[in-house]
């Protein structure tokens, strides 16, 4: 019912880039690890502002030329179509063909998004200034894009991303497998024929779990936060609970047609790799 036709399954990670050199240094050794697992692509995050853009493009740049494929996140967020033009370019000359294509969350206190308002307008953008150069992925909000209207608005903003061009999706992680499933229905039902890859958050900690579900609007449900709070700080069973949980949500997921998998890894690889392992 919920299988997506024709698509390998296929493994990527996503990393953000490191503000230190101790940073820098710990980064090389997880990418180094989950390099041999052959994945599809690293993805790597990007920040609005000037030194934090330098920052991806260094870490996507020293990931192709370990000749594994980078994703650098493209932002709407203080764009211009000329400082985009110039980027996309940048990222050709280096080999680049993947972006993720996002519209960004606004830092406080700016005001303007820049040239570009949606994420459908970026992709179109990227397609009108370099054709099929890119494999441009999209994001997707099983659970509702928390500043979306509606559930409605929200899946018709998603299909303007893939009309504009995306050719795959990543959705926000979520714990629940029927909200996947239910979006994948909903995506076959309107012709969307394109991968759409479940995003993959790692439990390590609760009270971070916890802060970042609340900002982008993922669903902890309630039996699994009572759980996880009854741990209190015992970090280890923490761990062991969002391993064996997160490890049988993977295995579902791929059993019943999901092309793949992409790891919000935290620049950490130890619970990524553990997971993996754990997959029949």
């Amino acid at each position: 019912m919920h299988t997506q036709k024709h698509h390998p399954q296929l493994f990527s990670f996503e990393f953000y880039p490191p503000k230190t050199p101790e940073g820098t240094a710990s980064l090389q050794l997880v990418q180094s690890q989950l390099a041999e697992r052959q994945p599809d692509f690293f993805s790597v995050t990007f920040g609005a502002g000037g030194s934090t853009r330098d920052k991806t493009f260094d870490t996507v740049v020293d990931i192709q030329t370990k000749g594994i494929a980078a994703a650098p996140h493209l932002s709407c967020v203080a764009s211009t179509k000329h400082s985009i033009r110039t980027i996309l370019q940048d990222y050709q000359d280096n080999g680049i063909s993947k972006i993720v294509a996002l519209r960004g969350d606004l830092p406080s206190g700016m005001m303007s998004a820049g040239e570009f308002r949606y994420a459908n307008e970026l992709v179109g953008f990227i397609r009108e200034e370099t054709g099929d150069h890119f494999q441009i992925h999209v994001a997707a909000y099983p659970e509702v894009h928390p500043q979306a209207l509606n559930a409605t608005e929200d899946f018709k903003n998603f299909k303007r991303k893939v009309e504009a061009g995306a050719n795959a999706a990543i959705t926000q992680y979520f714990y629940n497998a029927e909200a996947y499933f239910y979006f994948i229905d909903n995506c076959a039902k309107h012709g969307i024929d394109i991968p759409i890859v479940p995003g993959i958050m790692p439990i390590s900690q609760y009270t971070q779990l916890f802060r970042f579900s609340e900002m982008c609007g993922a669903d902890i449900p309630r039996w699994m936060r009572k759980k996880l709070e009854s741990y209190g700080d015992d970090r280890a069973s923490i761990q062991a609970f969002g391993l064996e949980l997160v490890t049988e949500l993977c295995q579902r997921l791929l059993d019943n047609g999901a092309p793949g998998l992409h790891f919000y890894t935290m620049n950490q690889s130890a619970l990524t790799l553990a997971i993996l392992d754990g997959l029949r």
